[in-house]
């Protein structure tokens, strides 16, 4: 923080939730040169932590970070300069990778941003209006939490849940492009895999809550791996076009990926990237919509490992 290329005034909190190693000592070390306050309270997962948080700052504007991104010195320029030209109570700011960021990671990274396998919709295009934002960036204001009363208790999901909220309450969201922070996600594939099958899980779930939510491109990644299914049954009947076709997409994955991280090992990371984020999230979908669209169960009691008490 006191690297960044912002001279206003602002308030650091940090939120210590149920953590065994704490980061007070950390916190301590800076009292005399930031405006930063420390919380330690009991694991209640991210989105109660961050209601915490929001309901002990002092400001009217919350910017929320998760613990592993790395701000680069003109974000609170950029968010200052975004919301001077076009205020909303809410926005989200894309993600990307830094350059000592691991090769897996960035591979991740890709795959999680690129417009060739996610549409964009983490923020990587231009959105000026009901863009849902991720809280490992994200603002919102301090009317739109009250009225709001924050984040939910599903998680992952907390995120979008609380936008499409937000947006039926009539506020008004954005996406700033500029307002980047270097995101460290995941680091190694088995945590990878954990995560985008929770995301399919979570999907279900949300469009239940909010039906208008619903998009076609949410069932693309189980589609996708029903078709690579048929490709393989293909070939014992001479048919091979669905194979050409996946073969097409990952080689054009593959070198896209290359030329943006000028690291052939990453364009083969990303293609093992892609696969794993196709089948996690694809499957978590699928199981999802079985119980809780078609059988019609309680989220709550079907996935208590999505929802915190």
């Amino acid at each position: 923080m006191q690297k960044l290329n912002f001279t206003s005034e602002f308030e650091i909190v940090i939120v210590e939730d149920g953590s065994t190693l704490s980061s007070k000592s950390v916190v301590d070390e800076f009292k005399n040169s930031l405006n930063i306050s420390y919380y330690f309270k009991e694991n209640s997962g991210p989105g109660d932590s961050r209601n915490f948080g929001m309901s002990k700052a002092k400001g009217n504007y919350f910017l929320i970070l998760d613990s592993d991104v790395i701000l680069p010195q003109d974000y609170l320029l950029e968010v200052d300069r975004g919301l001077s030209a076009n205020y909303t109570d809410c926005f989200g700011g894309p993600d990307a990778a830094h350059d000592s960021f691991t090769d897996i990671q960035k591979a991740i990274n890709y795959v999680m941003t690129s417009f060739i396998t996610t549409g964009g919709i983490r923020g990587n295009k231009t959105s000026t209006i009901n863009f849902e934002p991720r809280s490992f960036n994200m603002g919102l204001s301090k009317t739109a939490f009250l009225a709001s009363k924050g984040f939910g208790k599903i998680h992952p999901g907390e995120d979008p849940d609380l936008s499409l909220r937000l947006l039926k309450l009539g506020f008004k969201s954005q996406l700033l492009e500029k307002a980047k922070v270097f995101h460290k996600r995941r680091i190694n594939w088995h945590k990878f895999y954990i995560q985008v099958n929770k995301f399919g899980k979570v999907r279900p779930i949300l469009t239940k809550w909010h039906p208008t939510s619903a998009k076609l491109t949410f069932w693309f990644p189980l589609l996708f791996c029903l078709g690579f299914l048929l490709g393989l049954i293909g070939v014992f009947f001479n048919f091979y076009f669905l194979l050409y076709c996946y073969f097409g997409y990952t080689l054009v994955l593959f070198i896209h990926s290359t030329i943006i991280n000028k690291s052939i090992k990453i364009g083969f990371y990303s293609v093992l990237a892609m696969c794993i984020q196709f089948y996690g999230y694809g499957t978590g979908f699928a199981v999802s919509k079985l119980y809780i669209g078609l059988m019609k169960r309680q989220e709550q009691q079907q996935f208590p490992n999505l929802f915190f008490k």
